[in-house]
């Protein structure tokens, strides 16, 4: 029997899943559109694993984003568009291409952040573009994609100087939402508009402190979650009900599930 490494393994698993003859119905039904939702959810659930230091539970997600990875390659394979290989190739020119102080006799400034982004900015230059905010995917989630756009216009100097004028925006988006709910006629559309200004100006200042939106919101409502459970048990343990409390009486049992 023929000694196969585990990634020849691999491709050959995801080409019998998707044999005409003897493939797997689900699989062949499958295309590069509906297989996007499963590795959007396949991503989350590594970023679970790793927040939580799951780390028995990491090659297995990792494996199963990896296996998205190679469903589109087959996909592309039958089409005649590329293969598993193609795209590793590609990756391989990347990387070392990104990193000529380590692969090459090339040196550099020091800031290697500064200088991948300018090696990037080149690559962008190179293919035919009609705008630098033209290849950022409109599926991102919406805090990273603003985040994005922030940090690609900014690299053509498109930018506040000054993190107190970054704050100052904030407070101002912020005016402006309640201006407009006080307004004697208030506008869902209006009121959506300002509301989307406001956490565009989060995301700005969040940028300025080199703090990533998606990551610390993320962290924020999980932090949320631990102290409202927390609040829900000790609620529960009075032999209360929490919906026939008083704000002020919640508040108190907030107060403790911080202390904890």
């Amino acid at each position: 029997m023929k000694k196969h490494s585990e990634i020849e393994q691999l491709l050959e698993i995801m080409a019998q899943l998707r044999n005409p003859k003897q493939g797997c119905e689900w699989d062949l039904k499958q295309s590069y559109q509906t297989i996007v939702p499963h590795t959007l959810e396949e991503a989350y659930e590594v970023a679970d694993v790793i927040e939580r230091r799951a780390w028995d539970e990491l090659p297995a997600e990792l494996g199963d984003l990896l296996f998205q990875i190679v469903f589109y390659c087959q996909l592309a394979k039958e089409e005649g568009r590329f293969d598993f290989g193609d795209v590793v190739l590609q990756l391989n020119e990347k990387l070392v291409s990104r990193h000529p102080h380590v692969f090459t006799d090339a040196t550099t400034t020091g800031d290697e952040q500064a200088n991948w982004e300018a090696r990037k900015q080149q690559e962008r230059q190179n293919r035919e573009q009609n705008s630098v905010l033209d290849d950022i995917p409109v599926g991102f989630p919406s805090l990273s994609r603003a985040h994005k756009v922030q940090k690609r216009a900014a690299s053509v100097g498109f930018d506040w100087d000054n993190l107190n004028d970054v704050a100052d925006k904030v407070t101002e988006e912020l005016n402006e939402v309640m201006e407009e709910v006080e307004a004697e006629k208030t506008s869902q559309a209006r009121l959506e508009e300002e509301v989307g200004d406001l956490l565009f100006s989060v995301v700005n200042l969040s940028r300025h402190l080199k703090v990533n939106p998606e990551q610390a919101l993320r962290l924020a409502t999980n932090k949320f979650e631990r102290r409202f459970r927390k609040v829900e048990k000790s609620v529960e343990a009075d032999g209360q009900e929490m919906k026939l409390l008083s704000l002020e009486v919640l508040d108190e049992y907030w107060e403790q599930a911080k202390k904890h």
